[in-house]
């Protein structure tokens, strides 16, 4: 069975860091995209980093650039998202979610917009950020 499991939200203050995990099983990780979303209360769900596993192309929404890091573990199969001088407009459930080859993403207008359709989805993890 396919699964992914997100795990490492919590409490952390303004300009804080976290580091969420998403750990994968069930296909085959060198040959899939995984990228992480969030939602926050009110929102719609954006995209906000996503890693190519077959080539290490990494790519980050304007929101985070800067302060997000994607890395991927092939050896566990697990991909992380380093947090760093979080932000209260961070707060959000954050999901991870895999794709194969390439992440399918256009990005316009500081935003990334998808091509394709995720074919795997974790549960999401809650990041509260305290002001």
């Amino acid at each position: 069975d396919v699964q992914l499991q997100a795990s490492g939200g919590g409490l952390v203050q303004a300009g804080g860091s976290l580091r969420l995990s998403c750990a994968t099983s069930g296909f085959t990780f060198d040959n899939y995209a995984i990228a992480w979303f969030r939602q926050a209360p009110g929102k719609e769900r954006e995209g906000i980093s996503c890693v190519e596993n077959d080539d290490g192309n990494r790519l980050y929404a304007d929101s985070v650039k800067g302060r997000f890091a994607i890395s991927s573990d092939t050896a566990k199969n697990t991909v992380y998202l380093q947090m760093n001088k979080v932000k209260p407009e961070d707060t959000a459930v954050y999901t991870c979610a895999a794709v194969p080859d390439s992440c399918g993403w256009v990005y316009y207008g500081g935003k990334f917009y998808g091509t394709k359709n995720f074919d795997y989805w974790g549960q999401g993890t809650l990041v509260t950020v305290s002001s």
